[in-house]
């Protein structure tokens, strides 16, 4: 096991005390510094709740099959811009559009702030995240795409930050399982604080045509119950060792061991998706590969609520 030097003991001692001060410690996730009066939802809501206390579901091993029990555990953002979904964060004053919905029936008119310049996912989602932190409202697009001085997407879906709320039962998000993206990603803001304080976002190739909450929406190709459904909940068995991963890496794992990942869209197995940030180490994170789904359990969510 390779030991930590003095240094970095420093840095983590002082880190402690740092987030003790911001109440971080106890388990109340911080506003985030590019919106400093807002939160990413309340406290109670089930992106933020640990699930270390509920039971494994019997058919786990089953779900975790479907997926693929050698699949490795892949972080699907990096220090490169092509990988990664990023944040815009933008305000009162940034422009509105209308936009232009494949999917209008399931997608919240607007309208939407999109800055001139906007950050959007390479790829051929094109998942655009806009965060107003003057109303702390969070809007999201699918497959956005501007036309000119107009903008199209897929879907489109809005959130206030301060609210439980969940979109109706069968509606879309900009993620096939109708529900935010920005709560499940990885950001190098927390890890640089020393804790990630909420569920986790991933993906898995083959989906039932079912959800369970909080998830609102399916897309799925089978109906076999060995298949897992959109907003299944998995984490990180205590008995997997942490030993021997870095910093970035084993903030990630035990967020993934105390609060878990959710199933929100279809892709490829155990992909869990981050914000592209300079400051990632590629090294660390590539060593989340050694771990696998069989180092998982699916976790019985049937009682857990927003509150």
């Amino acid at each position: 096991m390779k030991r930590l030097s003095t240094r970095a003991l420093s840095i983590a001692g002082a880190a402690a005390v740092a987030l003790a001060a911001v109440g971080v410690l106890a388990g109340q996730p911080a506003p985030p510094a590019w919106a400093p009066h807002c939160t990413v939802f309340p406290s109670g809501n089930v992106w933020n709740q640990r699930v270390t206390g509920l039971p494994v579901r019997r058919d786990s091993r089953q779900l975790l099959a479907s997926i693929g029990l050698g699949s490795r555990l892949h972080p699907d953002f990096s220090n490169h811009g092509a990988y990664g979904i990023p944040i815009n964060v933008v305000g009162s004053r940034t422009p509105r559009y209308r936009v232009a919905f494949q999917y209008r029936a399931e997608s919240d008119p607007g309208p939407y702030p999109i800055p001139a310049k906007p950050k959007i996912e390479h790829g051929s989602d094109r998942h655009l995240i806009l965060v107003d932190r003057d109303a702390c409202r969070l809007y999201e697009l699918y497959s956005a795409v501007r036309v000119g001085t107009k903008w199209t997407a897929g879907s489109g879906a809005t959130w206030n930050l301060a609210s439980n709320a969940l979109r109706p039962a069968g509606w879309t998000s900009a993620d096939a399982a109708g529900l935010p993206i920005l709560p499940g990603l990885v950001r190098y803001d927390e890890v640089a604080r020393g804790a990630i304080l909420h569920a986790l976002r991933f993906t898995a190739p083959l989906t039932r045509r079912a959800f369970i909450y909080p998830a609102r929406h399916q897309a799925g190709a089978t109906s076999s119950p060995q298949v897992p459904p959109m907003g299944l909940r998995i984490r990180l068995k205590r008995s997997v060792s942490l030993a021997g991963f870095a910093p970035q890496a084993r903030i990630i794992l035990v967020a993934l061991r105390d609060y878990g990942m959710i199933l929100a869209d279809n892709g490829s197995p155990l992909y869990v998706t981050g914000v592209p940030d300079a400051r990632w180490n590629d090294d660390q994170l590539h060593r989340l590969g050694r771990l696998t789904a069989s180092d998982f359990e699916v976790v019985d969510t049937s009682r857990l609520r927003n509150r």
